[in-house]
Order: structure tokens, then sequence, then C-alpha cells
């Protein structure tokens, strides 16, 4: 792997740690001809914590008793940054993974809204029921099943199917079932344990649950809501940013999961400005890449310029010396980070070192 292939993947991989479950060694090279000027941008690592706080990302965890609009307005005023948006509505009773956006980067949101999760709930039952049961009807309930939302709930209420990938029996205690769930987004828990109680005879419902898991963001990489305040107050007060880049991870976090195509330093001045991506721009991609796809556009460095729907396939970019690659794109790096070569004087913006 030569110098310019490093400094595509490089940025990306050590965002998180090694055993982050992500396979970074999918990109084809396009062209050769691989540089980056270190004059232009950064890597998303090393910026400044103001723009950070612009571009950011938190995985936190949760706590009890507030709702998940509340949350993301306490982690705004704490952080002086607006807005902040959540990737994926948890019951106020309900802990765990709430993946948040800050600023400039609340469009990742919508990303993390489909993405599957995974919790582990306490289920009570009405009556006792044997284990053997309990076990025969988890295995009905894994796969496609179908739910009617619960009264209180955010969408219209008509019957729905969604997929339940895995569900684990853990334990028994009397009437309590605890059990692992991983499930489709939108699917909810409260009415599953419903259901189950309904299937097995005897009724239950939900008394606890956590989200271990939603979409990439785990729990083991969850901060909570005081390591926030700390971090923040460290750094307000002494300079000293190690905590608060511990908690704020740079937006480009939010994107693991997508297939990337790496654009050439020149390409990237004229996508912010609302140009599509053409071939000759594309230095490196992931070969999977199927038309229709959401990808995200990367610089050399690693840095995010927006989320693409792309209109060729990983085969088609192969061999294509010109072109347009893409047909929309939500950009997300500010205006003259890179130049705009066809603007003459380049006045450099925040996002910079």
């Amino acid at each position: 792997m030569d110098i310019g292939e490093k400094l595509m993947v490089s940025a990306l991989n050590e965002l998180l740690p090694p055993e982050y479950p992500f396979d970074r060694e999918t990109l084809v090279r396009k062209t050769l001809n691989i540089e980056t000027n270190p004059e232009w941008g950064c890597d998303p690592r090393k910026r400044p914590i103001p723009d950070l706080l612009r571009f950011g990302v938190i995985i936190l965890d949760k706590p009890p008793n507030m709702t998940s609009h509340e949350v993301a307005a306490w982690v705004s005023k704490i952080l002086e940054v607006e807005p902040v948006g959540h990737g994926g509505t948890l019951d106020p009773r309900v802990t765990g993974v709430l993946p948040l956006a800050l600023g400039k980067a609340t469009p990742l949101g919508h990303l993390w809204l489909k993405s599957d999760k995974e919790y582990i709930c306490v289920m009570r039952l009405h009556e006792d029921v044997p284990e053997e049961e309990i076990l025969r009807v988890f295995r009905e309930f894994t796969g496609e099943i179908y739910q009617r939302p619960p009264l209180r709930s955010a969408v219209k209420r008509r019957t729905r199917r969604r997929k339940i990938y895995e569900l684990e029996f853990l334990e028994k205690d009397g009437r309590d079932v605890l059990f692992r769930v991983k499930c489709q987004a939108g699917t909810y828990i409260r009415k599953l344990c419903v259901d189950i109680g309904d299937v097995l005879g005897v009724g239950a419902h939900m008394i606890d649950l956590r989200r271990i898991r939603s979409g990439i963001f785990e729990e083991k990489y969850a901060v909570i809501m005081q390591q926030v305040v700390d971090a923040y107050l460290l750094w307000k007060e002494t300079e000293d940013d190690s905590e608060l880049r511990n908690v704020v991870l740079p937006m480009e976090v939010g994107t693991l999961h997508l297939k990337r195509i790496i654009v050439s330093d020149k390409a990237v001045g004229a996508i912010t400005y609302g140009a599509q991506l053409y071939a000759p721009g594309v230095v490196a991609f992931d070969y999977n890449i199927v038309a229709g796809d959401t990808v995200a556009l990367l610089t050399i460095k690693g840095e995010l310029i927006g989320l693409a729907t792309v209109d060729v396939s990983g085969d088609d970019l192969a061999v294509m010396n010109r072109g347009q690659v893409t047909k929309r794109i939500r950009v997300l790096m500010p205006r003259d980070v890179y130049p705009p070569f066809w603007k003459g004087e380049f006045k450099k913006s925040s996002m910079h070192v």
C-alpha cells in the first residue's frame, strides 16, 4: 500500500478503536495520481474544537426519565451548539444508546433512523410459564412479524411488517423473563412483549428496556451525560481538549457503515458550491457500489464532503473516464475549505487547520 492509499484509509480507520467491525480494505483505486495538499482541509481527528462541535457526533448513553428530545436539548445547552439531533427515539423510561448529531452534522440523523437496533428487555408474564414453552414461542417470533403500533405512538396505527433477526432467551426469575432482541428499526418492543404474552396465553408486559446497539453504534462506546459536562468544562476552563475529543467524535464516524467514494482535492471545492461529482474527480471507491446507493463522499484526508446518491455501479465507475457519477448530493462540508479553482482568489474557511 503506497502513501496515497494510506492517506485515504487511515483517517477513517483510526477514528474508532481497531476492534470496531468495519472492513476498510474494499477501496479500488481509479488513478495512480493520488495526492493531497496539506494546506487544504485537515485530518478529521485534528479539527479545532469549535469545528468539532459544529461537525460532530456523540454516542450517548441516554439516562432514564428523559425523552430523546429533552436529552438533545440538554446537550445543545451544555455544549452551546445548535441544533442537536438524535438518531432514533427512545421512550422516557428506556435507557441506552442514543446517537446525537451536532450542528451542521444533523443530516446524518436520518441515516441512523433506519438502522437495525438491539435491546435487552425484561418482560413480566402475568402467569408462570415453563421455560420450554417460552423458547418455543420465541422461535415463532423470530423472522418477519406483523405489528400494529400502540395507541401512544408517533406513527399512523396501521399493521406493518418488521423483522426480528435474533430473539435470545437469557434467564427467567419467577414470571420475569430477560431476553435480547436484534430487530429492524421501527419495531415496538413493548408491543412485542404484549404479543408474546398473548401467544403464550397468559398475557405479558414490558417492565424494563435498554438499547445496547443502534446501527453501528454499540453500548461499549457510549458516554454518559456527566462525561459530556465534565469534558466540556475541562476544555473551557483549562483548554485541555483530550476528554472532549473522547466524547465528541468527528461526524465521519456517523458514516462508517456507508460505501465510499474518495474525491480528488481539485473536485472538492466544486461539490461544495453545488456541482455534481464527475468521473475525473474520483480517485478511489468501494467496489460494491450499486446505482441508487447512498454513499459518503470523502476527501483523500478522510473528511466528509457530503452524502450522495450515485448514478452508476462500481463496475461502471471502474471504466469511466468521464461522465456524471452522482445525481444528488447533500453537502455537509462548508465552502472554501478546499479552493474553488474557477473563482480565482482563495480565502480559507473554518474546518481548516
